[in-house]
This record gives structure tokens, C-alpha cells and sequence, in this order.
């Protein structure tokens, strides 16, 4: 049975590497089409057409779009995500340290987010229907209603202007200790695992409550199995890939959710890079950012599908 997983899993496999091949021409030929380039952030409204022509050459932005594509699919695939078009820099430079801020306010906020959406959301299935269950519907609900930056906002409102508790923006250059680093994180961790908790327990809840109707779970239930056992042995076993699924998918909402909380907070991480780069009209650093929340979101998909795939064939009778 486990060998006929493999053509699942290696068609999967195959699926999302078709979708990171359209993502890269996506990716090239939506930025192509911003309005402008970087002549206009380096040289100003007052430049001459000369000297914009000549920093166009000097930039390769003359070349037709198929040869830059070219050149710059040639460097993806030794690594090399080219030079910002405004200080030269290697992209990957520029690149590395923002990526590294943004991992740890994502594994952060899913450090906090995971483990208690799953204590409720299972919590939730179990004890359904009741006013416990409508309590953590209703807070979700709310939640999820909610955007981002409101939350943030809020946030900042509340702890930094009224009751000066934290700094407004996330400072993490001089975190040394574990007290820094709870200041500087905790408004924009709880913004962002927030919404995303809302969305899990809502998944995670639904996944449940599938399971524990199933027809073996019913059975266990009428062979006496406690409550207990019932879930732990029985119903999440079963219920792997459904909230796998559901607490990748959220966490793919992370990405999105990055922009807007690295923007509130002035938090230095890709986000950030990538909405300074789209105002200087940096495309090269614009793909590199664009490319790596695409790949982040398609790597944590393909991750939940195959864990999908691979627990069908696990479902036990009690």
C-alpha cells in the first residue's frame, strides 16, 4: 500500500515544481511591467534624457525583456539573484540578514500560534456544541474579521502610546537579553499569530469534528473508550493530515500577514526590503523578495499535501 504512495507523492512533487517554474516567469514578468525603473529614484524628475538613457545602458535595463530574462534566470541557477540597481550591492547580500529577521518573527509567531490553536481547536471538536465551543467560534469569528494592521495598530495605541509599556517600533538591533527581546517582539508576535491562530483553530476544528464522526470513532466510543484515549489514540491519529493541512495552510498566511507587521513596526525584514525596493522601483531585489515568499508558500503547500497523501491510506478501526 505504501508503494502506491510513491506515484502520489512524485506527482505532487512534479506539480510543484511546475508551479515554481510558472512563479519564476511570473514573477520576472510582473515586475517588468512596474511603471518606471530605478533611473528615476537615482536620478530624479529633473534628469536629462541623456543621462537617462545612459544609466538605462549602464544598467542592461535597454536590453529586451527575453535576454534579461535569460541573464537573470541563468544567475538563479548558480544562486545569484543579481545587483541592486541602486547601490550595486549583490541582492543575496542584501538579502540574507532581512530573510534571517523574518524567520524569526515567523517561527515566533508560529511558535505561539500552533500549539495553542490546536489546544483549542481540538478542545473545541471534542467538546462540541457547548458554550466553550461557542466562546472559541465566536472569538475566532471576531479574529479573523480583523485585519492585520488594525490589530497592530491597536496594539501600538494600547502598549506604547497609552500605556508605555512597549517601544512603538520593533528595535531588534539591540536585543541582548531575554527582557529585549520580549520587548521588541511581543506587539508584533501577537499581531501576526493573532489572525493566524484564528484561521487554525477554525481549520483544526473542522478537521476534528470530521474525524470524531467517523464510524470507528463512534464504535470506540461505544466500547467504553474514555474521552482521553479516545481522542489521543484513536481520533488524532486519523486526523494527522487534515490539520496538518490546515496548520500549513495557515501558516502560509503568515506571509502576507509579514508585510503589513514589518511595515507597522518598522520591523527589518524582507517585507520591508521588498516595499522599499518596489518604491525605488529595485527590480532585481523586488524579484529576489517576490521569489522567496512564493517559494516559502509553496514548499509549506506541497509540505501538507504530501503529509495528506501519505496518512489516507493510515486510517485504523478501533
Amino acid at each position: 500500500m505504501r508503494r502506491a504512495l510513491v506515484p502520489l507523492v512524485g506527482r505532487r512533487f512534479a506539480t510543484a515544481a511546475l508551479s515554481l517554474v510558472f512563479v519564476v516567469v511570473a514573477v520576472f514578468a510582473i515586475t517588468s511591467l512596474l511603471p518606471g525603473d530605478a533611473t528615476d529614484s537615482v536620478l530624479g524628475q529633473s534628469a536629462t534624457p541623456q543621462s537617462v538613457q545612459a544609466l538605462r545602458h549602464s544598467l542592461h535595463l535597454d536590453r529586451p525583456a527575453p535576454l534579461r530574462f535569460v541573464l537573470w534566470l541563468g544567475g538563479l541557477l548558480h544562486g545569484d539573484f543579481g545587483r541592486s540597481l541602486l547601490n550595486g550591492l549583490p541582492v543575496a547580500d542584501m538579502l540574507r540578514p532581512r530573510l534571517h529577521n523574518s524567520l524569526l518573527l515567523a517561527g515566533a509567531s508560529a511558535l505561539l500560534a500552533v500549539p495553542v490553536s490546536l489546544l483549542l481547536g481540538i478542545t473545541a471538536a471534542v467538546w462540541q456544541d457547548t458554550l466553550y465551543d461557542r466562546g472559541v467560534t465566536v472569538l475566532t469569528l471576531g479574529l479573523v474579521s480583523v485585519p492585520e494592521f488594525v490589530i497592530a495598530t491597536l496594539a501600538v495605541f494600547v502598549f506604547a502610546t497609552r500605556l508605555h509599556l512597549l517601544p512603538a517600533l520593533s528595535d531588534i538591533g539591540g536585543v541582548h537579553t531575554l527582557w529585549q527581546f520580549l520587548r521588541a517582539f511581543f506587539m508584533p508576535v501577537a499581531s501576526l499569530a493573532l489572525v493566524t491562530l484564528a484561521q487554525m483553530v477554525r481549520m483544526t476544528r473542522a478537521a476534528m469534528v470530521d474525524t470524531l464522526s467517523a464510524p470507528y470513532v463512534e464504535m470506540a466510543r461505544l466500547k467504553g473508550v474514555g474521552p482521553v484515549r479516545l481522542v489521543v489514540v484513536h481520533a488524532l491519529p486519523n486526523a494527522v493530515g487534515p490539520v496538518v493541512n490546515a496548520v500549513a495552510l495557515s501558516l502560509s498566511s503568515l506571509l502576507g500577514g509579514v508585510v503589513v507587521i514589518e511595515a507597522v513596526f518598522a520591523y527589518p525584514g524582507v517585507a520591508g526590503l521588498m516595499v522599499d525596493a518596489v518604491t525605488a522601483r529595485d527590480v532585481p531585489t523586488v524579484q529576489a523578495c517576490a521569489l522567496v515568499f512564493c517559494l516559502a508558500y509553496l514548499v509549506l503547500t506541497t509540505l501538507a499535501d504530501i503529509v495528506t497523501i501519505a496518512t489516507l491510506p493510515g486510517r485504523r478501526a478501533p
